[in-house]
């Protein structure tokens, strides 16, 4: 027998190289064979009910690290309430309409929309839509996230979509939906209005011109020859110009400069002066703004009147204080416009090209219309200066492409009617995780216009509107409810493959159709209506959810998308939001905080982490950023997170190995037979326990994970896991100092495995595998409770001067081992002389008779703080000095003992491992007799 085989060297099938991309698949497979999703809903059917419902990602594209990061802190929240005394479903939904789709077809398969029928192209989109939910599907499961992935949420289905009419039908039959011109955001790359929430901002450089326009009707107010002067960025809807609008308290001055006469606020006469480089300019008549009212000036290059309107949205900040108002192309100006009883002109197609409502620039795209406009205010003499700014402009947040404000025929749903209802359940109703989260709302929903609710395209859910012979809508409950059970029973597609006739209720009239004819709307919905209404189509029809939601939870640009539409909607027909409670996140940036982008080289996708590291570390990730903020990764932060899994992998492998032959039922020691330091670890772990469950509770994941890694490292590795092989490796089998350190090491294990469960999920089911005394999964267990911290918290106070002394032996011992002279490499080779007070001595000696082994030296001996020699090295209270222990290394515990050699049957031993294998392994001795 070899001396090897008398120490308990652990064993455990739990490997230390995690080779996660094979194993974690290999455990989601039995999972899914398991239907363990459905064994966690069974286990927890008669709980309490808590619902996070999933913000639908849309169905195009492949998963970006963004997605990573929603999808896995839900997973968090949805494993650990359904681990904490709550049924907690989870169903995963996906946005299956919209431009993207109808584009990616287009471009991908060269598919000509114009060439096949409507419900031909819907029925082309809709596969490509299912095909997409697909693949992303397979990468929100290769992550490891939990839920009905069999029967998910799709908002092309024909039961979501009859809930979406019925939720228009229902604000509709309130009033809130209505037909007219205002101008919006549309996009000439999309052909399409936009919604605020599809729109972002970008840089781009325009030109700034002043233009001069001459007077026909000065209402005496000033002399005929002057000059209106304006200011504008978008010189392209100078065709649409119907009005000058003035402020009208503000006082306006004509200026005479070398001859001609100008009007312009007199708070701006000095700033224009510098920069037209008018010299010396000759105040003749000072005015207020209100006197201008209804004077007209004449279009600069047209023949068409431009009114003075007086407005209180006209500022002095800028410009001239005098502007250029087209109604058609601007919502202050079609509100100005509208009361002064202006055409409201919007001379330009849906392509962004000029009709021929603008003489001159029929069929040209804007921005060319644009340099002829230029040209020809160069010519008459109007344009008084051009240079170009660079500033921000809207654009289409899917093409990347500038938009233009442009007044068109649409559907809206009224915001003014219930602005107020809104803006009390913003205030009263939910619960804003994000500090910031209420403010943003609030703003948002104080200051937002009218919803564009239609849209010119083909693939998404029809507006269910039917017009009467004389061009009247009609927005009769009843009909839009007919029309959801079509689609409920067919599909949206109904819509577009039957005529009106057939899809109104039968025997269906309306006085404004005498004949009995009818029209139908051809323009769908806006597809924030569609995931806006996720709330009726999901939670309100599923029997396992609830409604409202306990918690929504997106990126922080969903204040302004469907955190926005959903509360809209729903307050709207409900009267109160459709979730309790609001969490936003940050968005990913890489290493540097730039934005990940392809052409820079900087993408990391969670497929190319999963195959090269695994789900586990891009969920250690997860936990460990504050996604409140936008967060950062790269290679180099997936190395670190790499490092602190494995610090975790390996200290839970230790403790495995460590208890292999412990059998919980009969090798438990009670408590209070524990030594202290055995009940201080386990007091430090119950408060990092309740510690957790706290940072669970409030979704503070980042301060978990620190939590976790100052324990792993700190409590675990560098001290209990240290010393702890100085007894589980050496003592006897059954001694009770061993088997109440595998006490505690079982405990913590049955717990921690517990606690990270809905961080490293394949990591700790692999562990638990291997844990002796249970069976089952660990997904079916609950989380570990502490029932009284104070008391845990009292043990680890009492242990502050044993960590305190301990502080300065370490730096001792790190001197030491810089010695010029015979320097002590290995803390058991060394003996400490500690320096205390006698309080201080009492306390560390009634934490335990064997202070030495805890801090891995050889001897420690306790002294008088006054016999300190000039050598020790001095700290706060206390002196240390290393000295080279006496004695020789004892082969098997690796001691430096005075007796080692003296022993004449084994020389090689201290007395205490003597003693231990003479007791239990006589046959070391017999065997080496006989060598």
């Amino acid at each position: 027998m070899k001396l090897k085989d008398t120490l308990n060297l652990g064993k455990t099938a739990f490997a230390m190289r995690a080779n996660l991309p094979v194993k974690e698949v290999a455990l989601q497979e039995e999972w899914e064979s398991a239907d363990i999703y459905q064994q966690v809903q069974e286990k927890n059917a008669d709980r309490p009910a808590w619902v996070l419902h999933d913000g639908p990602p849309y169905a195009n594209g492949q998963l970006h690290m963004g997605h990573a990061l929603n999808k896995i802190t839900k997973d968090f929240i949805i494993r650990h309430k359904s681990m904490t005394g709550h049924r907690s479903p989870y169903v995963p939904g996906w946005d299956t309409h919209g431009l993207p789709i109808e584009s990616a077809l287009i471009k991908r398969d060269g598919v000509n929309r114009k060439e096949m029928s409507v419900a031909a192209f819907r029925d082309l989109c809709k596969a490509y839509a299912l095909e997409q939910v697909e693949n992303q599907k397979t990468d929100f499961k290769r992550l490891g996230v939990t839920g009905e992935w069999d029967n998910p949420y799709l908002t092309l289905a024909p039961e979501y979509e009859a809930q979406q009419i019925r939720v228009f039908g229902a604000m509709a039959d309130k009033g809130y939906i209505y037909k007219g011109a205002k101008p919006v955001y549309w996009s000439p790359s999309s052909e399409s209005s936009l919604a605020e929430a599809e729109v972002e901002y970008a840089d781009v450089t325009s030109p700034s011109i002043y233009v001069a326009f001459n007077m026909r009707d000065t209402k005496g107010v000033m002399d005929e020859d002057a000059e209106l002067v304006i200011w504008t960025t978008t010189p392209w809807t100078l065709p649409a110009n119907m009005g000058i609008t003035v402020a009208p308290d503000a006082e306006y001055v004509q200026v005479n400069v070398d001859g001609r006469r100008f009007v312009v606020a007199e708070d701006l006469l000095t700033h224009l002066a510098e920069t037209l480089s008018w010299e010396a300019p000759e105040v003749e008549k000072r005015f207020k703004g209100v006197e201008l009212d209804r004077a007209v000036a004449a279009h600069p290059f047209y023949d068409r009147d431009s009114l003075v309107m007086v407005g209180d949205h006209v500022t002095l900040d800028s410009g001239t204080g005098l502007v250029h108002t087209a109604p058609g192309h601007g919502e202050e100006d079609y509100f100005i416009g509208k009361e002064y009883g202006l055409e409201i002109l919007s001379p330009v197609d849906n392509r962004g090209h000029f009709t021929d409502e603008a003489p001159g620039l029929e069929g040209m795209f804007y921005i060319k219309g644009q340099r002829y406009v230029l040209e020809w205010i160069k010519e008459n003499g109007s344009l008084l200066l051009q240079e170009d700014i660079v500033h921000s402009y809207p654009h289409d947040w899917r093409t990347k492409k500038p938009i233009i404000y442009r007044a068109t025929p649409q559907w809206f749903a009224s915001i003014d009617k219930f602005r107020d209802e809104l803006l009390e359940n913003v205030e009263e109703n939910v619960k804003w995780y994000h500090p910031s989260g209420e403010r943003r709302m609030y703003n948002m929903i104080r200051d937002r216009g009218d919803w564009v609710i239609s849209r010119q395209r083909v693939w998404g859910v029809p507006l269910p509107i039917f017009y009467a012979e004389n061009g009247e809508p009609i927005l009769d409950v009843e009909v839009i409810n007919h029309v959801a059970d079509l689609v409920e029973e067919y599909g949206s597609n109904v819509w577009f493959e039957r005529e009106a006739k057939d899809l109104l209720p039968e025997g269906y009239t309306h006085e404004a159709s005498p004949n009995g004819e009818f029209t139908k709307e051809m323009d769908i919905m806006d597809v924030w209506f569609d995931s806006g209404t996720s709330y009726a189509g999901v939670l309100q029809v599923r029997d396992d959810l609830e409604f409202p939601a306990d918690m929504y939870l997106e990126g922080s640009d969903q204040y302004r998308g469907w955190f926005n539409s959903s509360f809209t909607t729903s307050v709207a027909v409900n009267g109160h939001p459709p979730y309790k409670s609001v969490l936003s996140q940050g968005f990913v940036m890489d290493g540097k905080g730039q934005k990940m982008s392809k052409s820079i080289g900087n993408v990391i996708t969670p497929e190319e982490v999963t195959g090269d590291l695994g789900a586990d570390i891009i969920r250690l990730w997860v936990s460990s950023v504050d996604y409140e903020n936008d967060v950062r990764i790269s290679k180099d932060i997936l190395k670190q997170v790499s490092e602190t899994y494995r610090k975790i992998r390996n200290t839970v492998r230790f403790m495995l190995s460590n208890i292999g032959d412990f059998d919980p039922e009969t090798d438990t020691i009670a408590y209070e037979d524990l030594r202290q330091v055995d009940q201080y670890m386990l007091a430090k772990f119950r408060v990092l326990n309740a510690q957790m469950l706290d940072c669970y509770d409030n979704y503070d994941f980042a301060t978990l994970h620190k939590l976790v890694i100052n324990f792993v490292t700190t409590d675990l590795s560098a001290f209990y896991m240290d010393f702890a092989k100085d007894v589980v490796y050496i003592e006897a089998k059954d001694d009770e100092q061993r088997r109440a350190m595998q006490t505690v090491m079982y405990e913590i294990l049955h717990k921690f495995l517990r606690l990270m469960t809905p961080i490293l999920v394949h990591t700790m089911e692999e562990a638990w595998k291997e844990l002796p005394g249970v069976d089952g999964y660990i997904q079916l267990t609950d989380m570990p409770t502490v029932e009284d911290v104070a008391r845990e918290e009292e043990i680890v106070k009492e242990w502050a001067p044993f960590f305190t002394v301990r502080d300065g032996i370490h730096k001792g011992l790190e001197e030491a081992k810089n010695w010029d002279n015979d320097p002590i490499k290995k803390s058991f080779e060394a003996q400490v002389s500690l320096y205390i007070d006698a309080d201080t001595k009492a306390q560390l000696e009634s934490l335990s008779d064997d202070l030495a082994q805890l801090l891995i030296v050889s001897k420690l001996d306790l002294l008088p703080l006054d016999q300190a020699p000039d050598e020790a090295m001095e700290f706060d209270g206390y002196q240390v000095l290393v000295s080279r222990a006496e004695g020789e290394v004892c082969d098997r515990c690796r001691a430096v003992r005075p007796e080692v050699g003296t022993i004449e049957e084994a020389p090689e031993l201290c007395h205490r491992c003597y003693a231990i294998v003479e007791e239990h392994f006589p046959e070391y001795f017999e065997e080496k007799d006989e060598a």
